[in-house]
């Protein structure tokens, strides 16, 4: 009835060294899961091998899958929901959702 609560990116800014997913600031747990939701697509001719990072409550995180190896630009093509875990005591931002 309520649905899932997701957290929108605000914005995605493309550098040289890496994709930045800004989710600005949401109310989240310390440990747990939520979802992120993409409108828009990482611009079209971004490196696909660019890690992606993400930028919540003032903090930015690398995006990663399990066994810590980096989320690229490659593996987020187009628009959709990620899940996501994340750990602010053990730096963690993982990736839940497969990705094909």
């Amino acid at each position: 009835m309520n649905g899932i609560p997701y957290i929108s990116v605000r914005s995605i800014n493309v550098t040289t060294e890496n994709v930045n997913l800004n989710l600005g600031f949401a109310p989240v747990q310390p440990v747990g899961y939520f979802t992120i939701r993409m409108g828009s697509a990482i611009p079209t001719g971004t490196t696909g091998t660019l890690p992606v990072q993400v930028t919540l409550n003032g903090g930015t995180r690398a995006l990663t899958t399990f066994g810590g190896t980096a989320v690229t630009a490659a593996d987020l093509t187009g628009t959709g929901v990620l899940t996501v875990f994340y750990d602010r005591f053990n730096d963690i931002l993982q990736l839940v959702t497969s990705i094909v």
